[in-house]
């Protein structure tokens, strides 16, 4: 965390793809804040550079320029597995695709995290079914993935963003398969039980339904923050 309470701070950062003639610029210089206890969306259209700027910020990839820091750790001056630890420790991801696994039930499926870092089966699977019940779901702990509707892989899928208590919760399109009901009903949820103060919530959607959740929004076009709106005031 930086002194004015971001969680995430970038200055000036650039990720270029490629060399020569091939080279692609994804980011043109980002400048942008996500404060602790807020949600943060990005937005705009396909290839504005959103997914790179969360890969970037996950320490998925690495900024080709500029300056990240991430939780009061600069990503690019770790190594790779020092990030894997930091994100292990801090991050959690909720997916698109939900990205469960099959053949584990819902408790499971939470409890992966605790399991990845070498928590007994046993106490992992119990905090998974504790988390589920907290959200509304504890009739369904037993469940496998295709016997649960979509809203229902999402909450899945949140909960176990959640289980290591993360101080920073990323999101790829949380609500683009969900109707609009549904999908309001997780973004609700997603309020609740993620956004505290000293935790923040980065979202990348295409989802205008969800606009009016956020404290920030930063608008999105050929790699750059083209227009930044924060508690729904519009900036530069």
């Amino acid at each position: 965390m930086d002194e004015n309470g971001n969680a995430v701070l970038c200055r000036d950062v650039m990720k270029v793809f490629g060399r020569g003639d091939a080279q692609v610029q994804a980011l043109r210089g980002i400048d942008m804040e996500a404060g602790l206890g807020e949600m943060t969306m990005l937005v705009g259209p396909s290839g504005s550079g959103k997914t790179t700027l969360l890969s970037v910020i996950t320490g998925l990839l690495d900024a080709t320029a500029g300056d990240l820091v991430v939780l009061g750790e600069r990503p690019g001056r770790l190594s790779p597995e020092e990030r894997i630890l930091f994100r292990r420790k801090n991050l959690g991801f909720v997916f698109q695709q939900y990205n469960l696994i099959p053949a584990l039930t819902a408790a499971e499926n939470v409890a992966v995290p605790l399991l990845a870092d070498g928590r007994k089966r046993q106490q992992a699977v119990a905090v998974g079914k504790a988390i589920l019940d907290a959200l509304g779901m504890s009739h369904r702990v037993h469940a496998l993935p295709n016997e649960l509707s979509g809203g229902e892989q999402q909450r899945v899928a949140l909960a176990r963003a959640l289980i290591h208590d993360p101080r920073l919760i990323v999101c790829d399109e949380p609500t683009s398969a969900l109707d609009a009901r549904t999908g309001h009903a997780v973004m609700e949820l997603l309020r609740a039980a993620a956004v505290r103060p000293d935790r923040a919530v980065i979202i990348v959607t295409h989802d205008a339904r969800i606009f009016p959740f956020a404290d920030r929004i930063a608008h999105m076009d050929d790699g750059r923050i083209v227009n930044l709106e924060v508690n729904g005031k519009k900036g530069d």
